[in-house]
């Protein structure tokens, strides 16, 4: 059985290590947060004190960060950097949200010293994290797929190659602007409906069975019906991090941003506003003030 090493102990890398522990996998896990890692240990893993050591004992080293300075950080700080401590024939799994042109670059660094590389961002939140249902997509080679799939498999309810280096993380952006997109309509168009006489729960309802259904209600709905923006799901400041990575993305292709820039600039004042680690579906209240005032 493979030894798996997991950086990052948060709600995702929280989910994602006790459901390998509970499949059976040896998972050794670090974080720069020793009651994260506490969690994490009181499921089966174990923790270990520095990145070095940790790459040292791991044949598939998992990344859930929230940016990719902190990736960077990670695997390329000198001596301290888990790829100058990686076992030649070992893989790294960042299933992090990052940035595509430095995604290669960290997957060319790793391939020049024999060490597989797969950007991995998902999709189903810390409860598909929990339950190994995550949606994958993967970016890196193909011909070293197979030797992580079954470790992917146990993570994932769909897991899906999508193509070369840096792969995974464009279907990502693309994914949660459509997302932040739709939250920010529907944090408007519930406020609309509600202000004119119906219950945001009876419109919810209906939108769900007719031509506007659309998972994100599911994941996000109650939290804008309810409220509740102090659950999170997922945070404002990831949601504002992954529109501001798919902006530049589009902008580096040539992709005019006058559609989703709408969406960009309310989470921006939101995110000005303070609300950087409520839940994404916070705008729905910067909407609501925004026009009381």
């Amino acid at each position: 059985m493979q030894t798996i090493g997991v950086v990052g102990c948060g709600l995702m890398g929280y989910g994602i290590a006790t459901n390998l522990v509970h499949k059976g996998y040896e998972v050794k896990v670090y974080d720069t947060n020793p009651e994260a890692v506490k969690r994490v240990v009181a499921e089966g893993a174990t923790g270990v004190d520095s990145v070095p050591e940790l790459a040292k004992l791991s044949d598939v080293f998992i990344l859930s960060l929230s940016s990719t300075d902190l990736v960077e950080k990670v695997l390329l700080e000198g001596r301290d950097g888990a790829l100058q401590n990686l076992k030649i024939g070992s893989a790294v799994l960042d299933m992090s949200t990052n940035d595509v042109a430095r995604t290669r670059v960290l997957a060319q660094a790793a391939c020049n010293i024999g060490i597989a590389y797969f950007d991995c961002p998902v999709s189903g939140g810390p409860d598909g994290a929990s339950t190994g249902s995550l949606t994958i997509m993967v970016g890196g080679s193909q011909a070293e797929f197979p030797h992580v799939s079954s470790v992917l498999q146990a993570m994932g309810g769909h897991v899906e190659y999508m193509g070369p280096s840096g792969s995974g993380q464009i279907v990502k952006l693309c994914n949660n602007m459509v997302v932040g997109g739709i939250i920010s309509l529907l944090g408007e168009a519930l406020l609309t409906g509600e202000r004119a006489g119906m219950s945001k729960v009876k419109l919810a309802e209906l939108f769900q069975k007719g031509s506007g259904q659309t998972k994100v209600m599911d994941v996000f709905g109650p939290t804008i019906i309810h409220e509740t923006f102090s659950d999170v799901t997922f945070s404002l400041a990831n949601m504002l991090k992954d529109l501001s990575l798919y902006r530049n993305l589009a902008i580096a292709e040539g992709v005019t941003t006058a559609v989703s820039d709408a969406a960009y600039q309310l989470f921006t004042r939101a995110s000005a506003e303070g609300a950087d680690q409520r839940d994404s579906t916070v705008v729905a209240e910067l909407l609501a003030h925004e026009i009381s005032t």
